[in-house]
């Protein structure tokens, strides 16, 4: 790291030093004994500018204060049939570790639906697995290879994606925003596997949009990428639908334990019951009630909202030319009556 690089870690932790209290106590839950590698991901996010880095930690930490997100960890998602319906609905999960030691999270994004429940429960569920990932797999990573790893790769199946992804994109993109925002450079590497047309047509409008750093992240690999993935794992830690010899529905495989998106996954048994038992310590005499968490998102970066566009003006032409395009106002999932790009979980 040179010595630019040194002296604005050293000024932005300066200015970190002045934050109030509660402000340092949150941040304690993103640094988990680390802040100075923290604050270089902040860093890296704004591009070593520290003012702008200084100004995105701020605003994280008062954010996590505001929607209580210290606590999500305690808050379930029930009765269970509620949160099984969710991982039906919005496939991730973990299936296990690279050869490195960091953690490999699969997206199922082309048969993710959306679909069973209100926005604001796929919000809570995806904070929690970020939150669950900082505070409970990666310091066990770090103690279990004995270096310090603070960050995953992302495996991001295709299968299945269409023309109807259109009516999912706002509620993606309230979901990268808070990724953007709140928790920058997390993600090592993400490699798309199981790629149809649709995306290629997609990927070709958008990757110019996108900064150096971010590009270099995104692997696009050929069919299921197993042979390609193998090189940096082992056998036993690739997602289901990377096992096969040729593509099909990452959806299914011989049985639950198999697929990391579903709820019988050793992952997400180990998630939910975590959660339970932090509700359980938190609030030892209160019944755990069904609800959902309200998070506020903030606006999402300009560059993002441009992203967006062009991704829904690339679908409507191909809806076009295949006569299957709806109105993109018959698809919003939430925005302002005048139009702007303003997202809020309701």
């Amino acid at each position: 790291m040179g010595v630019v690089s040194q002296d604005a870690i050293k000024q932005f932790q300066a200015l970190i030093d002045q934050i109030d209290e509660p402000l340092k106590k949150t941040f304690q839950n993103i640094h988990q004994g680390y802040p100075t590698e923290s604050l270089v991901r902040f860093l890296k996010a704004r591009e070593w500018n520290v003012a702008k880095a200084h100004k995105m930690l701020v605003d994280c930490l008062n954010w996590r204060i505001q929607n209580e997100i210290d606590n999500i960890l305690a808050k379930p998602i029930l009765p269970v049939d509620l949160y099984r319906a969710l991982r039906d609905s919005h496939l991730i999960g973990m299936s296990g570790y690279s050869k490195e030691g960091l953690p490999v999270l699969a997206i199922g994004v082309g048969l993710s639906t959306f679909d069973k429940a209100s926005v604001h429960y796929y919000v809570q569920s995806h904070i929690q697995i970020n939150e669950y990932r900082d505070r409970v797999i990666l310091p066990s990573a770090t103690r279990k290879y004995g270096r310090h790893i603070s960050t995953c790769i992302k495996i991001l199946d295709m299968t299945g994606l269409k023309l109807s992804a259109l009516s999912q994109i706002k509620l993606l993109t309230v979901i990268s925003t808070i990724d953007d925002l709140n928790y920058p450079e997390k993600t090592n590497t993400y490699y798309i596997v199981n790629a149809p047309y649709i995306f290629s047509a997609c990927w070709k409008v958008v990757k110019p949009l996108l900064q150096e750093r971010t590009r270099r992240k995104i692997q696009v690999l050929q069919g299921c990428g197993r042979d390609e993935l193998l090189k940096i794992m082992d056998y036993a830690s690739l997602p289901h639908f990377c096992v096969r010899e040729s593509s099909g529905s990452s959806r299914h495989s011989k049985n639950g334990t198999d697929d990391c998106f579903s709820l019988d996954h050793s992952f997400h048994q180990e998630l939910f019951n975590y959660i339970k038992q932090q509700s359980l310590s938190l609030e030892p005499i209160a019944p755990i009630k069904q609800c959902s968490f309200h998070v506020d998102v903030p606006d999402p970066d300009p560059k993002g909202t441009k992203i967006v566009m062009t991704i829904e003006s690339e679908l409507h032409k191909l809806g076009d030319q295949n006569g299957l395009c709806h109105s993109i106002d018959d698809l919003k999932i939430n925005g302002d009556s005048d139009g702007r790009k303003k997202w809020s979980v309701i």
